[in-house]
């Protein structure tokens, strides 16, 4: 009868250690959650607005670069206004020296296409101006987007340094914790719990039953259920949202309720 009792026993055991050791990780992991919470949205908001810098980066070096352009593009046309103006002078000296009104006109239309020539790359060199305004202008306004991108990306990361050096002992603490309980949790009942964590936004895997219901979706729970819970023979997990459900008795065996939750209970009772 002895022999017979003693399996039972160790597997009654087994199982209150994995429920206690399961709650434990879970208190953890909620106390790590909340520390993040402190943290709200400031990564992705530091993530947007690194994005952002480069984005802005990347338009400015545009602008440089098509700016330098139209300065090349102008120099260029200033430099063959002037061989314009050279071949001018060149053809006028012609003209004193023709013999005949052929040579006379031939020189005439050279001349008038130098002109024109220069009428033309005057022209382009205005255009390119008054294009080259309107890109320093935008590049001046990408300047002062990208100053106040920065300032606005340097608070972020102050506050997010700030949260992340107050908490950082913390949990460090919390991960120390953390894997010397994993060790005490079977391997398979560790994926389930991380599996139902994912599960839920509040990333609570284990719930107590409080007032005959699951604490996690408040759903009552089938009597025979609850004496299953009671009796930790096995582990009992919600029909409805999938949570492990632990009595508060062994749950308060390793995080015991605050007088405000307590309070409430008794008010909802």
């Amino acid at each position: 009868m002895t022999e017979t009792n003693k399996p039972v026993t160790a597997v009654e055991t087994t199982i209150e250690d994995r429920l206690r050791a399961l709650y434990a990780l879970q208190t953890i992991d909620s106390k790590t959650d909340e520390i993040h919470r402190l943290c709200g949205e400031l990564p992705l908001e530091v993530q947007d607005k690194e994005d952002e810098l480069v984005g802005r980066e990347t338009k400015i070096k545009r602008y440089k670069d098509e700016i330098a352009a139209c300065e090349k593009e102008i120099a260029q046309y200033k430099v063959d206004i002037e061989v314009a103006k050279d071949n001018i002078k060149k053809y006028e000296q012609q003209q004193m020296q023709v013999r005949n009104n052929r040579q006379f006109d031939s020189i005439t239309k050279e001349i008038e296409f130098q002109n024109l020539d220069i009428d033309f790359k005057t022209k382009k060199i205005r255009e390119v101006q008054t294009s080259m305004v309107t890109k320093k202008t935008k590049l001046e306004e990408e300047l002062e987007h990208r100053a106040d991108c920065q300032k606005d990306l340097d608070r972020k990361k102050s506050e997010l340094d700030s949260i992340i050096a107050s908490t950082k002992k913390d949990e460090e603490a919390l991960t120390a914790k953390r894997v010397t309980l994993t060790k005490k949790v079977d391997e398979r009942l560790l994926t389930a719990y991380e599996r139902i964590r994912k599960g839920h936004k509040n990333g609570v895997a284990i719930a107590r039953v409080m007032r005959e219901a699951c604490g996690g979706c408040f759903n009552k729970i089938p009597p025979q259920r609850m004496i299953d819970v009671a009796t930790h023979n096995r582990i009992i997990v919600c029909e409805y949202c999938g949570r492990i459900l632990i009595d508060n008795d062994l749950a308060d065996e390793v995080e015991p309720r605050t007088p405000v939750v307590e309070k409430e209970a008794e008010t909802e009772k």
